[in-house]
Order: structure tokens, then sequence, then C-alpha cells
């Protein structure tokens, strides 16, 4: 409504704006303004119960694409003791964020499939995903990368794994810190011959013909 707010203040001097209407605006705006403090109490709620695990929320929140809500949330479904949850991949496969393939009578079903798992931690995860693909960090890299390949809700769920990962670690061990590796990292990791590889492959695509000739 903002980009009609011109619109809005000519009808009122028209006319087309009468007591009724205004009735129903004062309501709503009432209704809205005690909405928005219920969830401001209900903020000073959670952070009251979440002041023992401050240095966690703190933490996590060091992550691209979670804030203070999101870590709130992650804290209540997986709890913090990771002991339940050996390696990353036990976390990943309980929360249902590991790929699978769902097999009937030798008949492949689902193939790629997460199943449905946890409503609240694919909720909190796919919307870290989509705001860490915003941001210049590994994670956003990681996103993109994939999003090209597969498509973007392949790169969601991936991305959003890769995640609770990150998660897992600074929860098993409580002297890790998040440390971003940059959205460079997967090109200084790949082999030099590989890239090579690849880019006579997208030449050659066309119908190029490639010779490479050593540097002097």
């Amino acid at each position: 409504m903002r980009k009609k707010i011109t619109v809005l203040e000519e009808g009122a001097f028209t006319g087309h704006f009468t007591d009724h209407h205004a009735f129903l605006l004062g309501n709503m705006l009432a209704r809205a303004g005690a909405i928005t403090a219920a969830i401001a109490a209900l903020d000073v709620q959670i952070a009251a119960h979440a002041a023992p695990l401050a240095h966690l929320v703190a933490r996590l929140d060091e992550i691209p694409g979670i804030s203070l809500a999101s870590a709130y949330v992650i804290l209540a479904e997986i709890g913090t003791d990771m002991a339940r949850f050996p390696t990353a991949g036990h976390l990943t496969c309980w929360a249902r964020l590991a790929p699978g393939i769902k097999e009937s009578a030798g008949k492949k079903k689902g193939k790629g499939s997460t199943g449905h798992g946890n409503a609240y931690l694919a909720a909190v995860f796919g919307n870290a995903a989509a705001a860490a693909a915003k941001t210049d960090t590994f994670p956003g890299e990681r996103y993109r990368r994939i999003a090209r390949r597969r498509g973007s809700k392949r790169a969601i769920v991936a991305t959003g794994r890769a995640i609770l990962v990150i998660v897992w670690h600074l929860l098993s061990d409580p002297d890790a810190r998040f440390h971003d590796l940059g959205p460079g990292y997967h090109d200084a990791r790949i082999d030099p011959e590989r890239r090579k590889r690849n880019h006579i492959r997208q030449l050659e695509a066309p119908g190029y013909k490639v010779t490479l000739d050593p540097a002097a």
C-alpha cells in the first residue's frame, strides 16, 4: 500500500474515505498493534528462557543465513547434546535433510527425496539457505553452484543440509567457532587438470577445435 499513499490521501479528501472506512481501518490497526505487542512479549520470554544458552545462540548466529530467531528454533528442536548424533550424518538423516532413495518391491521411488522430516527445522534451514544464497560466503557460493546445475530447489536443500552440518560441529565442540571458507574455496580446491578439461569441453561443445600451447 505504500505505493498508493498518494492515491489514498487524495481519496480521503474527495469523499471516498468515509467514517465507516476510518472505523474499519482503526480496528485493523488496533489488531495489528495487539499482535505486534504479543510478538514482542513472546520475544522477551524466549530470550529469557534462552539466556543460559546465550553463548550457543551467539555462535549459531555467526553462520550465514542463521538469525537469532532461527538459532532459538534450532536449539529447541535438536537440543544441545550432540551425543545422540554420533556424526553430522546422523543429524541430517534424523532431520530428513540427507538425500535418500525410497525403494519398494525392487522399484525405486522418490529418487533424491528427503522425506517429510521436521517441519520446523525444514522451514528454518530452508530460510537460512535462501538468506545465505544472497551472501558472498562459502554457503552462498555453494547454493549458486548447485542451483546452476540442478535448480534452486535442490540447491536450497543441499545448502540447508550444509548449514545443519556446521551447526552439528559447533554444538559438538565447545571451542568451535564458525569460520567462513570464502566464496573462492571451491575454485581453489579444483584440480588444475580438471579445470582444463572442463574449459576444453565447454569450447568444443559449440564446435571449436582446441589446441593448447604451453606458455613460454
